[in-house]
């Protein structure tokens, strides 16, 4: 089992910075391919950006590319998504997700076993 806690969520302008973190906790915890996942009122959940248990492969969503950055620290347990830029459109509940594992970046979320409870990001204009 692998347990899993997001915080850095918030109210921010179009333009500003927040960075997200997801510590992962349980037997297997730094052995996860991890993701990050977002569901805006009336839309589907969708990838935002993956990360492969050892930090190596990454991938993001087009939306987000060279302003979302996703990393991790395995001694810490902890996947992080630092958001610049921020623009209104990405407003909506952010989900971390894992993989027990060793596995390269996930796309797909029914891929991955364990979810966390979400945290809220919304962007004024």
């Amino acid at each position: 089992q692998v347990q899993l806690v997001e915080s850095g969520g918030g109210l921010v302008q179009a333009g500003d910075s927040l960075r997200l973190s997801c510590a992962a906790s349980g037997r297997t915890s730094n052995r996860i391919a991890m993701g990050w996942f977002r569901q805006a009122p009336g839309k589907k959940r969708e990838m935002v950006a993956a990360i492969g248990w050892s930090g190596q492969s990454t991938t993001y969503t087009d939306s987000v590319k060279g302003r979302f950055t996703i990393s991790r620290d395995n001694d810490k347990n902890t996947m992080y998504l630092q958001m610049n830029s921020l623009k209104p459109e990405d407003t909506a509940v952010y989900y971390c997700a894992a993989k027990a594992g060793l596995y390269g970046a996930l796309t797909v979320a029914t891929t991955y076993d364990y979810w966390g409870q979400g945290t809220q990001v919304t962007v004024s204009s």
